[in-house]
């Protein structure tokens, strides 16, 4: 397993200028949307990540997995599907949603999910430093209560739904005092 070691934004680019480098070799052109805190890395919501996350677009799955074989960037590095993020599915314009982080790659679009996306996938697993991210996104962004509900109602969540359902019960009386 790759050791554990801090990305901040800067080696994120580096990782990310080398996996462009790469997809261009081959002419391949992908999406890539961050999640997590890679996604809050990039927004400069925090300053680093311990893992590289993304959900990507089903049709350049492949391509991204193929050239990620090739790069053993000695760090961990998960990928999902089509708005798949952990055990979340978001709805099918998450990508739309989606802020556009650097637009200098050759082959490469990269997105980061919008603070409200990244709030509703973090309420299945909620551990400490789930809870610290769901704050900051709530304060930067300013997003409410009726955000998190209406979003968290488009979510489907594989696993005990009831699960989701007492995490986001917890979030919404915990930053919203109901």
């Amino acid at each position: 397993m790759p050791s554990r070691k801090i990305l901040d934004k800067d080696r994120l680019f580096d990782f990310l200028d080398e996996l462009d480098k790469e997809l261009s070799k081959k002419g391949k052109k992908v999406t890539l949307v961050a999640v997590g805190g890679t996604a809050m890395t990039l927004l400069d919501l925090k300053p680093s990540t311990l893992d590289v996350d993304f959900t990507v677009p089903g049709e350049d799955y492949s391509s991204v997995d193929l050239v990620l074989k090739l790069l053993s960037p000695g760090f961990k590095i998960d990928m999902w599907q089509d708005g798949a993020v952990f055990s979340q599915f978001l709805p099918q314009d998450y990508l739309v949603k989606s802020i556009e982080i650097k637009t200098d790659f050759n082959s490469l679009q990269l997105r980061a999910l919008h603070p409200l996306d990244i709030i509703v996938t973090k309420i299945g697993r909620l551990n400490d430093r789930d809870l610290q991210d769901i704050e900051v996104c709530i304060n930067q962004f300013g997003i409410t209560k009726k955000e998190i509900l209406d979003r968290a109602k488009q979510v489907q969540y594989a696993g005990n739904e009831n699960v989701y359902q007492e995490n986001l019960k917890f979030i919404l009386k915990k930053f919203f005092q109901t």
